[in-house]
């Protein structure tokens, strides 16, 4: 059984990671901007898709590392503080930019599967999961099920806060103006900078 502790922090890491907009909430604010927000909707079904399908490949890679490197895991678990401390660092750098909505031209395949290729054509997403969700496991238990479950609160996060970004930018895209995207930025950077040190420091296999 998963600590309570531990849920609270993998929804509040969640939550600040999924509020700053990367290349997929570029697409679904873009497309809603353009469509409407059921486009964005739409996006936000096959991103998340993808997410889950990533997160079933974490799972079942996750306990063939634990079983193949042992006590080494720790050093796997080093690298995935180090990856949230570099991540924290460019949401510090950024700029707080949206990709304009006509810059984005419409899907082929459907805003689904857009949504679904544009997580899949980033690999810094599954290289992601891979350092982020192990940080959280207990290695004396099924790290399987664990990791499922992390990833499902993930998910669940994820998915609420890229819905609402598609519904704002359906009905008031004004809202979603450079600076408050900054601010964003900034507060979960250091967040994410502050929790990998924390990790990497308390966080032992």
């Amino acid at each position: 059984m998963i600590s309570m502790t531990t849920l609270l922090t993998v929804s509040v890491a969640s939550f600040l990671l999924a509020i700053v907009p990367g290349p997929s909430v570029t697409v679904i604010i873009a497309n809603s901007l353009r469509a409407g927000a059921r486009a964005g909707l739409l996006n936000v079904a096959g991103t998340q898709f993808g997410v889950f399908l990533m997160v079933l490949i974490v799972a079942a890679g996750l306990e063939t590392v634990v079983a193949m490197v042992g006590e080494a895991f720790y050093w796997v678990k080093l690298a995935g503080a180090a990856y949230l401390i570099w991540l924290g660092y460019k949401m510090l750098k950024s700029d707080g930019r949206i990709e304009e909505a006509a810059t984005v031209k419409p899907p082929k395949v459907g805003y689904f599967w857009q949504g679904f290729l544009v997580l899949w054509s980033n690999p810094k997403a599954l290289f992601f999961f891979g350092a982020f969700l192990p940080q959280f496991v207990d290695l004396s238990r099924d790290t399987f099920s664990q990791t499922v479950l992390l990833g499902m609160i993930f998910l669940v996060i994820a998915t609420i806060c890229d819905s609402i970004y598609a519904v704002l930018a359906g009905k008031a895209g004004s809202w979603l103006t450079t600076p408050k995207v900054r601010i964003a930025e900034i507060g979960s950077g250091i967040c994410l900078i502050g929790g990998g040190v924390w990790l990497a420091l308390t966080r032992r296999a």
